[in-house]
């Protein structure tokens, strides 16, 4: 017990030196600085802003090298860092390279841990081989939805907690020290970038930071889904099942709309919430996370429960689309 409680302090105090000294480094040199004048759909904030909290968090990341699955992930969190690390200083990284670094850090991930979900409830298999590519995908594809989240103060961070206290519970109950050592040295360093992050917005996680944070939970629940019986593949999904949601929803939408789903837009959830409802970035976080937090930490109470977990993945998927409808015929329509 002492030596966890001393990696969760060290894992939080080397994130809020760095958060803190990331602050005032890019304001002086200014590097990092996400501009409020910027024209983008996401733009929230009013001030300029460093968008660089992932290099605290990954800092923190070292103290996995004290664990044995550490020094098979630790090369990995750093691909998936700077898949996101290079767009944040030079907004330059082409998506190409950015795809590339993903599948790599997810194929590593995957092959150094033998983590292949092949079992998907319901007597439902598939082989090995497809296991593998499904694996590697859901990797990639929770990296770009923690992204694509990232949009109000505490929004994804917040959410990433929650992902890791269930992940974490889990493990533990199952007897895997490895996850849960991830789980608290990721929930300490998330606690020490909130400080800075929530409300006031003083730092952002930016694409580095959402990109690992995405691959960690990513990583975290296909690893536990596929080496414990008693953990469902459907536990992970409803666990992950905001920001998967979220994406899913985004493509089916701009589709119909006939847009490109590549296209960033202004008419995500999280945006509508915004500009009708609270109007208040910090707010928006606050609402959105406690109202999802109920979908996503009672499926702890049953991780075995291909069913059980599938009711409640299904019943937020008609909550949110009944919500989207309302907010969307009302005031964009």
């Amino acid at each position: 017990m002492s030596s966890i409680l001393l990696i969760a302090f060290g894992a939080f105090a080397a994130s809020y030196l760095l958060q803190w000294s990331i602050i005032k480094l890019s304001y002086r040199y200014n590097i990092f600085i996400d501009s409020h004048m910027d024209d983008k759909p996401q733009n929230f904030h009013d001030n300029a802003t460093p968008r660089a909290g992932g290099i605290g968090i990954m800092v923190s990341m070292l103290f996995l090298l004290l664990t044995p699955i550490g020094w098979k992930l630790l090369f990995s969190f750093l691909l998936a860092f700077l898949s996101g690390i290079f767009e944040d200083l030079h907004r330059s990284l082409q998506p190409k390279v950015r795809l590339i670094l993903q599948f790599v850090a997810a194929s590593s991930a995957v092959i150094l841990t033998s983590s292949v979900i092949t079992y998907f409830g319901f007597d439902f298999t598939v082989s090995y081989d497809i296991g593998i590519l499904l694996s590697i995908l859901g990797i990639m594809g929770m990296m770009n939805a923690i992204n694509m989240i990232d949009g109000f103060n505490g929004l994804a961070s917040g959410m990433v907690l929650l992902m890791l206290i269930a992940f974490g519970t889990i493990a533990y109950r199952v007897g895997d020290s490895d996850i849960v050592y991830i789980s608290i040295i990721t929930i300490s360093s998330l606690l020490a970038f909130l400080i800075f992050n929530f409300p006031q917005g003083k730092i952002f996680l930016g694409d580095g930071g959402s990109y690992l944070l995405g691959f960690i939970v990513a990583v975290m629940g296909i690893f536990l889904a596929s080496n414990y019986m008693k953990v469902s593949p459907w536990f992970v999904l409803a666990v992950l099942i905001y920001p998967s949601w979220e994406v899913i929803f985004s493509i089916i939408r701009k589709l119909l709309l006939r847009r490109s789903p590549l296209e960033p837009d202004s008419l995500h959830l999280h945006m509508l919430i915004y500009k009708h409802f609270t109007k208040s970035n910090h707010l928006t976080s606050l609402v959105i996370v406690s109202a999802t937090s109920p979908f996503m930490l009672m499926p702890i109470l049953y991780a075995n429960n291909s069913t059980a977990n599938f009711l409640t993945s299904l019943l937020y998927i008609i909550l949110y689309t009944a919500l989207y409808r309302y907010l969307y015929l009302r005031y964009e329509k």
